[in-house]
């Protein structure tokens, strides 16, 4: 077969116009609809921030009221899906519950009957109330879960919190103090978008089909589980757990990259400068771990950034937003395996955001491959191989 182009992994490939977010990666920025992610992260909501991402602009007074009322409505789960996440074992990865539960969900959705069929995209305002109610329940699964492998009493949404306070309180069975509220909006609001990354894509290459938006969800779950792309701040808090005390932060980092190892939440496909989310969260992983007393945890971290930057940031890799977001999960008493979904709880903004975008103009997704197997080959009769 003669020689074609070839891009394996799609790198720098541009497969659609957006837009949603934009990264400036050699200056370490993060753009959603034109404003920084660091105006956004100090003085918007999750709620102004899903809006911005979905409507191409901030919304009124009014507007997000109505938006958050609708959301409130929505977050307890039907009793048979309930049922459903009772019944996976108590070992079952988080991730795996959260898919099976946003699939179940799809079965009670009141609008997606009404609009099946090859013109699904051409139904905003039900795709819309849709993607809110996909929004608003999967804080509830992951919560209900968590509370049921503990043998917790399942403790029910409140309509009076917000989307992060409230997804805490489920899960804690107390309100959240103001600054914890506050660092897991923020937390929600610098995973929201991150342009086309592996979730994202699968999300549109699934909608692309005219496939509903519970379908896309469950196409972006599935990918986000991969530790290439949604487990990377557990594999950093794990390391720093490991290294236990800032002392020890130089042998381990230097004995690591002896052996080619990697350093866990450094380096990044697209940013080659500091990981702008990564340097608003330590900000607030500081302020969290002074009022939790995991001071030694965040001192660590200091000192294997330091080290890190010191040998390897003349080559662009600098600590990215898993480096610290794991440790901020940790210092709020959070398991470390409800942190991809907690990513995938924020993300769904985005995934979302870009399906109902593509849909504008949608064109199937279908690629090729350079077929690289035999030709000419001699069928051969069971009986004689």
């Amino acid at each position: 077969m003669s020689e074609v182009p070839l891009h394996i992994g799609l790198r720098g490939i541009y497969v659609a116009k957006s837009s949603l977010s934009y990264i400036d990666g050699a200056a370490g920025k993060l753009i959603y609809r034109g404003y920084a992610i660091e105006d956004l992260a100090e003085k918007a909501s999750y709620e102004e921030v899903l809006y911005l991402l979905w409507f191409g602009k901030l919304p009124n007074k009014k507007e997000l009221e109505d938006m958050k009322t609708f959301m409130a409505e929505e977050r307890e789960i039907p009793e048979q899906v309930v049922e459903i996440i009772s019944k996976l074992p108590k070992d079952t990865h988080p991730m795996d519950v959260l898919r099976t539960g946003v699939s179940a969900l799809s079965g009670f959705d009141p609008d997606l009957p009404k609009i099946w069929g090859p013109k699904i995209n051409e139904y905003k305002e039900e795709n819309v109330r849709i993607g809110l109610r996909i929004t608003s329940k999967m804080p509830t699964i992951v919560a209900y879960f968590y509370r049921m492998r503990e043998g917790k009493e399942l403790v029910h949404p409140r309509k009076d919190l917000s989307h992060a306070a409230n997804f805490l309180y489920m899960m804690w069975g107390r309100e959240p103090t103001e600054l914890e509220g506050k660092i897991m909006d923020m937390a929600l609001i610098l995973h929201a978008d991150h342009g086309a990354n592996a979730s994202t894509f699968n999300c549109m290459v699934t909608a692309s089909t005219l496939s509903d938006l519970y379908s896309s969800v469950v196409s972006g779950i599935s990918t986000l589980k991969g530790p290439w792309h949604g487990g990377a701040n557990e594999a950093a808090l794990r390391m720093l757990l490991e290294i236990g005390s800032p002392d020890r932060a130089r042998e381990y980092v230097e004995e690591k990259l002896r052996r080619k190892e990697r350093i866990m939440g450094f380096g990044h496909r697209v940013y080659k400068a500091y990981d702008p989310r990564a340097r608003i969260l330590k900000k607030y992983a500081e302020k969290l771990a002074k009022e939790t007393g995991n001071e030694n945890l965040f001192q660590t971290a200091l000192e294997v950034e330091k080290v890190m930057v010191e040998l390897l940031g003349g080559k662009g890799i600098f600590p990215n937003v898993d480096f610290y977001s794991g440790q901020v999960y940790h210092m709020l008493g959070i398991p470390t395996d409800l942190f991809t979904p907690i990513f995938a709880i924020s993300r769904v903004a985005g995934w979302i955001g870009h399906v109902l975008e593509y849909w504008e103009e949608n064109v199937l997704i279908r690629p090729r491959f350079v077929y690289t197997g035999p030709m000419h080959q001699e069928f051969v009769p069971l009986e004689v191989r």
